[in-house]
Protein backbone atom coordinates (compact mmCIF):
# COMPACT_ATOMS: atom_id res chain seq x y z
CA UNK A 1 0.00 0.00 0.00
CA UNK A 2 1.10 3.57 -1.09
CA UNK A 3 -0.41 6.93 0.88
CA UNK A 4 -2.00 8.65 -2.15
CA UNK A 5 -3.74 12.14 -2.70
CA UNK A 6 -6.80 11.53 -5.30
CA UNK A 7 -4.75 13.51 -7.89
CA UNK A 8 -2.07 10.58 -7.52
CA UNK A 9 -4.37 7.71 -7.37
CA UNK A 10 -5.77 9.10 -10.71
CA UNK A 11 -2.31 9.49 -12.34
CA UNK A 12 -1.18 5.97 -10.76
CA UNK A 13 -4.99 4.34 -12.59
CA UNK A 14 -3.57 6.36 -16.09
CA UNK A 15 0.11 5.02 -15.73
CA UNK A 16 -1.13 1.43 -15.30
CA UNK A 17 -3.77 1.55 -18.28
CA UNK A 18 -1.14 3.17 -20.63
CA UNK A 19 0.95 0.89 -20.21
CA UNK A 20 -1.22 -2.27 -20.15
CA UNK A 21 -3.20 -1.19 -23.04
CA UNK A 22 -1.66 0.12 -26.04
CA UNK A 23 -5.17 1.09 -27.34
CA UNK A 24 -5.77 3.57 -24.24
CA UNK A 25 -4.90 7.52 -25.47
CA UNK A 26 -5.03 10.57 -22.96
CA UNK A 27 -5.44 14.03 -24.13
CA UNK A 28 -6.92 16.92 -23.86
CA UNK A 29 -6.42 20.75 -22.96
CA UNK A 30 -2.86 20.84 -21.46
CA UNK A 31 -2.57 17.14 -20.69
CA UNK A 32 0.92 16.68 -21.96
CA UNK A 33 3.93 18.41 -21.72
CA UNK A 34 2.00 20.58 -18.63
CA UNK A 35 0.54 17.29 -16.83
CA UNK A 36 -3.13 19.50 -16.65
CA UNK A 37 -4.28 22.08 -14.79
CA UNK A 38 -4.22 20.11 -11.50
CA UNK A 39 -1.03 17.93 -12.75
CA UNK A 40 -3.07 15.17 -12.88
CA UNK A 41 -1.50 13.82 -15.83
CA UNK A 42 2.02 15.39 -14.93
CA UNK A 43 4.81 12.90 -16.45
CA UNK A 44 2.65 10.46 -18.41
CA UNK A 45 3.20 12.27 -21.66
CA UNK A 46 6.98 12.13 -21.42
CA UNK A 47 6.65 7.74 -20.42
CA UNK A 48 4.60 6.79 -23.44
CA UNK A 49 5.51 10.03 -25.77
CA UNK A 50 3.03 12.25 -27.67
CA UNK A 51 1.41 9.87 -30.03
CA UNK A 52 -0.22 8.14 -26.56
CA UNK A 53 -0.87 11.50 -24.20
CA UNK A 54 -1.14 14.71 -26.38
CA UNK A 55 -2.73 18.25 -26.35
CA UNK A 56 -5.51 19.77 -27.85
CA UNK A 57 -7.18 22.69 -29.11
CA UNK A 58 -9.07 24.67 -26.99
CA UNK A 59 -12.25 23.18 -28.41
CA UNK A 60 -14.33 20.97 -26.25
CA UNK A 61 -16.62 19.93 -29.24
CA UNK A 62 -13.59 18.77 -31.06
CA UNK A 63 -12.16 16.89 -28.12
CA UNK A 64 -15.56 14.85 -28.37
CA UNK A 65 -15.58 14.31 -31.90
CA UNK A 66 -12.00 13.29 -32.10
CA UNK A 67 -12.90 10.82 -28.65
CA UNK A 68 -15.77 9.13 -30.55
CA UNK A 69 -13.72 8.63 -33.71
CA UNK A 70 -11.12 6.73 -32.16
CA UNK A 71 -13.36 5.01 -29.78
CA UNK A 72 -15.22 3.43 -32.66
CA UNK A 73 -12.34 2.31 -34.85
CA UNK A 74 -10.87 0.69 -31.98
CA UNK A 75 -9.15 2.86 -29.61
CA UNK A 76 -9.98 3.39 -26.07
CA UNK A 77 -9.96 7.59 -25.33
CA UNK A 78 -9.39 9.34 -22.08
CA UNK A 79 -11.14 12.55 -22.72
CA UNK A 80 -10.20 15.62 -20.67
CA UNK A 81 -13.06 18.40 -20.09
CA UNK A 82 -11.07 20.84 -18.77
CA UNK A 83 -13.75 22.00 -16.45
CA UNK A 84 -17.04 20.09 -16.27
CA UNK A 85 -18.51 23.82 -16.31
CA UNK A 86 -17.59 23.32 -20.14
CA UNK A 87 -19.51 20.34 -20.94
CA UNK A 88 -22.39 21.97 -22.44
CA UNK A 89 -19.26 22.61 -25.98
CA UNK A 90 -19.07 19.20 -26.24
CA UNK A 91 -22.63 17.62 -24.93
CA UNK A 92 -23.74 16.84 -28.10
CA UNK A 93 -20.93 14.79 -28.93
CA UNK A 94 -21.39 12.52 -25.79
CA UNK A 95 -25.35 12.70 -25.49
CA UNK A 96 -26.48 12.20 -29.51
CA UNK A 97 -23.15 10.48 -30.58
CA UNK A 98 -21.15 8.09 -27.69
CA UNK A 99 -24.29 7.78 -25.38
CA UNK A 100 -25.93 5.88 -28.26
CA UNK A 101 -24.10 4.63 -30.42
CA UNK A 102 -23.94 0.50 -29.32
CA UNK A 103 -28.06 1.26 -29.69
CA UNK A 104 -27.58 2.94 -33.19
CA UNK A 105 -25.47 0.19 -34.86
CA UNK A 106 -27.13 -2.55 -33.41
CA UNK A 107 -24.07 -3.67 -31.16
CA UNK A 108 -21.87 -3.41 -34.35
CA UNK A 109 -19.98 -0.45 -32.61
CA UNK A 110 -19.26 0.60 -29.12
CA UNK A 111 -17.82 4.17 -27.83
CA UNK A 112 -15.66 2.85 -24.81
CA UNK A 113 -14.57 6.33 -23.99
CA UNK A 114 -13.68 7.97 -20.61
CA UNK A 115 -14.65 11.85 -19.93
CA UNK A 116 -12.66 13.14 -17.23
CA UNK A 117 -13.01 16.34 -15.89
CA UNK A 118 -12.80 18.31 -12.63
CA UNK A 119 -15.59 20.01 -10.65
CA UNK A 120 -17.16 21.32 -7.67
CA UNK A 121 -17.10 23.80 -5.02
CA UNK A 122 -15.12 25.31 -2.25
CA UNK A 123 -12.28 26.23 -4.09
CA UNK A 124 -12.64 30.15 -5.35
CA UNK A 125 -12.89 29.35 -8.95
CA UNK A 126 -13.70 31.98 -11.69
CA UNK A 127 -17.35 31.30 -13.13
CA UNK A 128 -18.49 27.69 -15.03
CA UNK A 129 -15.20 26.20 -12.94
CA UNK A 130 -17.43 24.40 -10.07
CA UNK A 131 -20.91 23.71 -11.54
CA UNK A 132 -21.97 20.57 -10.65
CA UNK A 133 -23.90 19.10 -13.65
CA UNK A 134 -24.15 15.45 -13.38
CA UNK A 135 -28.10 15.45 -13.04
CA UNK A 136 -28.16 16.05 -16.82
CA UNK A 137 -26.90 12.74 -17.45
CA UNK A 138 -29.43 11.12 -15.45
CA UNK A 139 -31.69 11.01 -18.62
CA UNK A 140 -29.16 10.31 -21.22
CA UNK A 141 -28.76 6.42 -21.47
CA UNK A 142 -26.12 4.97 -22.51
CA UNK A 143 -24.06 7.20 -20.41
CA UNK A 144 -22.63 5.97 -16.66
CA UNK A 145 -21.58 8.79 -14.18
CA UNK A 146 -18.68 8.03 -11.81
CA UNK A 147 -17.98 10.26 -8.75
CA UNK A 148 -15.50 8.91 -6.42
CA UNK A 149 -14.86 10.64 -2.93
CA UNK A 150 -11.07 9.70 -2.30
CA UNK A 151 -7.97 8.19 -3.56
CA UNK A 152 -8.90 4.36 -3.15
CA UNK A 153 -12.36 4.49 -5.10
CA UNK A 154 -10.55 6.97 -7.29
CA UNK A 155 -7.90 4.77 -9.05
CA UNK A 156 -10.19 1.53 -8.80
CA UNK A 157 -12.84 3.25 -10.79
CA UNK A 158 -11.13 4.71 -13.15
CA UNK A 159 -9.31 1.64 -14.19
CA UNK A 160 -12.67 0.19 -13.90
CA UNK A 161 -14.01 3.05 -16.56
CA UNK A 162 -11.21 2.83 -19.27
CA UNK A 163 -12.32 -0.62 -19.52
CA UNK A 164 -15.67 -0.25 -19.39
CA UNK A 165 -17.47 -0.75 -23.05
CA UNK A 166 -19.16 1.93 -22.84
CA UNK A 167 -19.01 6.24 -22.23
CA UNK A 168 -18.15 6.90 -18.57
CA UNK A 169 -18.05 10.38 -17.40
CA UNK A 170 -15.58 10.48 -14.46
CA UNK A 171 -15.70 13.39 -12.35
CA UNK A 172 -13.52 14.74 -10.10
CA UNK A 173 -14.09 16.84 -7.34
CA UNK A 174 -11.21 19.62 -7.14
CA UNK A 175 -11.04 19.94 -3.53
CA UNK A 176 -10.74 16.32 -2.74
CA UNK A 177 -7.72 16.29 -5.41
CA UNK A 178 -4.82 16.99 -2.78
CA UNK A 179 -6.96 17.54 0.48
CA UNK A 180 -5.72 14.14 2.27
CA UNK A 181 -3.92 11.21 1.80
CA UNK A 182 -4.98 7.35 1.83
CA UNK A 183 -3.88 3.78 1.23
CA UNK A 184 -4.38 2.91 -2.45
CA UNK A 185 -2.60 -0.58 -3.38
CA UNK A 186 0.04 0.29 -5.99
CA UNK A 187 -0.99 -2.58 -8.39
CA UNK A 188 -4.23 -3.13 -10.33
CA UNK A 189 -7.58 -3.17 -9.06
CA UNK A 190 -11.35 -2.72 -10.00
CA UNK A 191 -14.07 -1.29 -8.17
CA UNK A 192 -17.53 -2.09 -10.15
CA UNK A 193 -19.37 0.72 -11.40
CA UNK A 194 -23.04 0.97 -10.17
CA UNK A 195 -22.26 -0.43 -7.05
CA UNK A 196 -22.41 2.32 -3.78
CA UNK A 197 -20.29 1.87 -0.89
CA UNK A 198 -22.02 2.05 2.91
CA UNK A 199 -18.84 3.96 4.43
CA UNK A 200 -20.47 4.65 7.95
CA UNK A 201 -22.57 1.47 9.59
CA UNK A 202 -25.92 3.28 11.55
CA UNK A 203 -29.04 2.14 12.54
CA UNK A 204 -31.32 5.36 13.11
CA UNK A 205 -30.94 7.33 10.36
CA UNK A 206 -29.31 7.00 6.85
CA UNK A 207 -27.50 9.63 4.58
CA UNK A 208 -27.11 9.08 0.76
CA UNK A 209 -24.46 11.06 -1.06
CA UNK A 210 -21.57 11.39 -2.91
CA UNK A 211 -18.42 13.16 -3.91
CA UNK A 212 -16.94 15.65 -1.71
CA UNK A 213 -20.14 15.62 0.51
CA UNK A 214 -19.27 12.22 1.39
CA UNK A 215 -16.87 13.75 4.25
CA UNK A 216 -19.72 16.53 5.24
CA UNK A 217 -21.92 13.96 5.55
CA UNK A 218 -19.39 11.97 8.14
CA UNK A 219 -18.69 14.53 10.30
CA UNK A 220 -22.32 15.50 10.07
CA UNK A 221 -22.78 11.87 11.55
CA UNK A 222 -20.22 11.96 14.16
CA UNK A 223 -21.41 15.53 15.24
CA UNK A 224 -25.20 13.63 15.59
CA UNK A 225 -23.85 10.93 17.62
CA UNK A 226 -22.13 12.92 20.05
CA UNK A 227 -25.38 15.60 20.75
CA UNK A 228 -27.99 12.44 20.56
CA UNK A 229 -26.11 9.51 20.43
CA UNK A 230 -28.10 8.21 17.12
CA UNK A 231 -26.11 6.17 14.84
CA UNK A 232 -26.03 7.33 11.29
CA UNK A 233 -25.56 5.49 8.35
CA UNK A 234 -23.73 7.02 5.33
CA UNK A 235 -24.08 5.64 1.49
CA UNK A 236 -21.05 6.88 -0.97
CA UNK A 237 -22.87 6.25 -4.20
CA UNK A 238 -19.93 6.25 -6.12
CA UNK A 239 -21.94 6.21 -9.54
CA UNK A 240 -24.96 8.05 -9.81
CA UNK A 241 -26.02 6.55 -12.85
CA UNK A 242 -26.56 4.20 -12.81
CA UNK A 243 -27.57 4.25 -9.34
CA UNK A 244 -27.41 1.67 -6.54
CA UNK A 245 -31.05 1.35 -5.12
CA UNK A 246 -30.40 -2.01 -4.12
CA UNK A 247 -28.23 -0.75 -1.74
CA UNK A 248 -30.09 2.47 -0.96
CA UNK A 249 -33.21 0.86 0.21
CA UNK A 250 -31.80 -1.86 2.02
CA UNK A 251 -30.25 0.69 4.36
CA UNK A 252 -33.70 2.80 4.36
CA UNK A 253 -35.57 -0.15 5.16
CA UNK A 254 -33.18 -0.68 8.01
CA UNK A 255 -33.27 2.84 9.55
CA UNK A 256 -36.92 4.03 8.12
CA UNK A 257 -35.32 7.41 7.95
CA UNK A 258 -32.87 8.97 5.01
CA UNK A 259 -31.74 12.06 4.14
CA UNK A 260 -29.68 12.94 0.34
CA UNK A 261 -26.87 15.41 0.35
CA UNK A 262 -25.92 16.73 -3.09
CA UNK A 263 -23.73 19.61 -3.98
CA UNK A 264 -25.76 20.37 -6.80
CA UNK A 265 -28.80 22.92 -7.07
CA UNK A 266 -32.00 21.67 -5.75
CA UNK A 267 -34.80 20.79 -8.39
CA UNK A 268 -34.84 17.54 -10.47
CA UNK A 269 -31.01 15.83 -9.88
CA UNK A 270 -29.83 13.35 -8.11
CA UNK A 271 -31.49 13.87 -4.83
CA UNK A 272 -34.58 14.17 -6.12
CA UNK A 273 -34.57 10.66 -8.07
CA UNK A 274 -33.52 8.83 -5.35
CA UNK A 275 -36.29 10.26 -3.37
CA UNK A 276 -38.99 9.26 -6.25
CA UNK A 277 -37.38 5.81 -5.86
CA UNK A 278 -37.78 5.33 -2.57
CA UNK A 279 -41.38 6.96 -2.15
CA UNK A 280 -42.12 4.11 -4.71
CA UNK A 281 -40.06 1.05 -3.69
CA UNK A 282 -40.08 1.71 0.07
CA UNK A 283 -42.56 3.97 1.61
CA UNK A 284 -44.73 1.95 3.84
CA UNK A 285 -40.99 1.80 5.81
CA UNK A 286 -40.53 5.20 5.96
CA UNK A 287 -41.33 7.03 9.70
CA UNK A 288 -40.71 10.45 8.12
CA UNK A 289 -40.27 12.46 4.40
CA UNK A 290 -37.11 11.92 3.22
CA UNK A 291 -35.44 15.67 3.38
CA UNK A 292 -32.90 17.13 0.52
CA UNK A 293 -29.43 18.82 1.84
CA UNK A 294 -28.62 20.72 -1.94
CA UNK A 295 -27.22 23.82 -3.04
CA UNK A 296 -30.18 26.65 -3.72
CA UNK A 297 -31.70 26.57 -7.02
CA UNK A 298 -29.43 29.80 -8.78
CA UNK A 299 -26.28 30.22 -10.72
CA UNK A 300 -23.11 29.20 -8.60
CA UNK A 301 -22.36 31.73 -7.04
CA UNK A 302 -19.11 34.24 -7.31
CA UNK A 303 -16.49 33.19 -4.81
CA UNK A 304 -17.64 35.91 -2.24
CA UNK A 305 -20.62 34.04 -1.76
CA UNK A 306 -19.60 30.33 -2.29
CA UNK A 307 -19.26 29.02 1.38
CA UNK A 308 -23.08 30.10 2.48
CA UNK A 309 -24.42 28.58 -0.99
CA UNK A 310 -22.30 25.46 -0.36
CA UNK A 311 -23.72 22.32 1.39
CA UNK A 312 -22.30 22.13 5.21
CA UNK A 313 -22.38 20.21 8.57
CA UNK A 314 -24.57 22.27 9.87
CA UNK A 315 -27.31 22.01 7.33
CA UNK A 316 -26.72 18.34 7.30
CA UNK A 317 -27.15 18.12 11.11
CA UNK A 318 -30.59 19.99 10.84
CA UNK A 319 -31.56 18.03 8.39
CA UNK A 320 -31.21 14.73 10.51
CA UNK A 321 -32.61 16.34 13.61
CA UNK A 322 -35.96 17.21 11.68
CA UNK A 323 -36.07 13.74 10.53
CA UNK A 324 -35.43 11.89 13.52
CA UNK A 325 -38.11 14.36 15.53
CA UNK A 326 -40.47 14.25 13.09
Amino acid sequence: MAQMTMAQAINDALRLELARDEKVLVFGEDVGKNGGVFRVTDGLQAEFGESRVFDTPLAESGIGGLAVGLSINGFRPVAEIQFFGFVFEVFDMVASQAARMRYRSGGRYHSPITFRSPFGGGVKTPELHADSLEGLFLQTPGVKVVIPSGPYDAKGLLLSAIRDNDPVIFLEHMKLYRSFRAEVPEGDYTIPLGKANVVREGGDVTIITYGAMVHTSLKAAEELEKMRGAKVEVIDLRTVNPLDMDTVLASVKKTNRAIVVQEAQRSAGVAAEIIAQINEKAILHLEAPVLRVTAPDTVYPFAQAEDIWLPDVKRVVDALTQVLDF
